[in-house]
């Protein structure tokens, strides 16, 4: 027998949809094949995945609850069935009783997770389960209930560089039937957290039911150049202190390709410069700002004659950074 989808997931029978997918992507994560290299971890990510397509869709869910394992081949109406077999009390009769079904002289109680079911007075099992446990019945086959599949969710990690220009990438999923590819069309500047959908491409269907769909949530993968906040860009800018002091033109990093920044003259660490519309794309509205902010920087290792310069300046500046700092602040007050 396979094991209890509650017990897969590690959650209470009465939890929550976002306690389960808590629980679902925390596991998949621990148990990716890409990450966990332990032999089993696939077959672990598989159970993981099913027991979550079906807790996670409401009308699956009742029904593993109400059949345990062989809750796929009982029918989409089987409630309506047992109403209409108790006498037209809308599946009230006989709720709360115990007793065992069972077809061609078979205990097949315990079949139902373990529970076992009263005889509803007048309802024709074979019927109502379409003969699930391989009984002739009434000579029809057996019969699958039609169910739409649970959509299911995965993460598209992505650079920087990728989600600013947009595209598209080929990705590979490893899922409950084994490695599957796609090329996904991936919008410029799209941001993290944000779904892409792919139709189709989800849980499978029982019977001739739907296929639910996928989404691909983005995750911007962290850069060593570039901060994002919503479609902002952050980026340092390095200057020596005389492109500081006297102002200078300087290329800057940005995702879209190296551009130029004007910095004034008189700029400290700090000063933050803007060049607006250079962030993230926004093919809805408005495109972000791209924020250059100054880091002054001095060489680890003077030579003589730079050594000399600066001794030069010392003497001859009446600069004082520390006066500079406690008078911008009287300003500020």
């Amino acid at each position: 027998m396979a094991r209890d989808f509650y017990e897969v997931l590690g959650v209470s029978r009465d939890a929550g949809a976002d306690e389960m997918q808590q629980a679902f992507r925390r596991l998949a994560r621990q148990n990716h094949p890409d990450v966990n290299k332990d032999p089993g971890a696939e077959e672990r990510f598989k159970e993981i995945n099913e027991a979550y397509s079906v807790l996670s869709d409401p009308e699956l869910r009742k029904r593993y609850d109400r059949f345990g394992e062989d809750f796929r081949r009982v029918p989409e109406d089987w409630e309506e069935r047992v109403g209409a077999g108790a006498g037209g009390s809308g599946g009230r009769a006989g709720r709360g009783r115990r007793a065992t079904w069972t077809t061609e002289g078979a205990d097949v109680g315990a079949g139902f997770g373990g529970g076992g079911f009263d005889g509803f007075d007048g309802i024709d099992i074979e019927d109502l389960l379409g003969g699930m446990f391989g009984g002739r019945g009434r000579g029809r086959g057996p019969r699958v209930a039609r169910t739409a599949g649970a959509d299911q969710e995965a993460e598209l990690p992505l650079t920087v560089e990728e989600a600013y220009r947009g595209g598209r990438k080929e990705i590979t999923l490893n899922g409950p039937e084994g490695p599957r590819s796609y090329t996904v069309t991936i919008p410029p500047g799209v941001t993290d957290g944000r779904r892409i959908r792919l139709a189709g491409e989800g849980g499978r269907g029982l019977g001739d039911g739907s296929a639910g769909d996928l989404y691909l949530v983005v995750r911007l993968l962290p850069h060593p150049l570039f901060r994002l906040e919503g479609r902002n860009i952050h980026v340092d800018l390095k200057l020596a202190p005389w492109e500081a002091a006297l102002g200078a033109t300087v290329p800057v990093a940005a995702p879209g390709g190296e551009t130029k920044v004007t910095v004034p003259s008189g700029s400290s660490s700090g000063r933050r410069l803007r060049l607006r519309g250079q962030g993230m794309p926004d093919p809805a509205g408005h495109p972000g700002d791209l924020f250059a902010e100054i880091r002054i920087m001095v060489p680890a290792r003077l030579s003589d004659r730079e050594r000399e310069l600066y001794s030069e300046l010392a003497s001859s500046s009446t600069f004082d950074p520390r006066r500079a700092t406690t008078e911008d602040a009287r300003r500020r007050r």
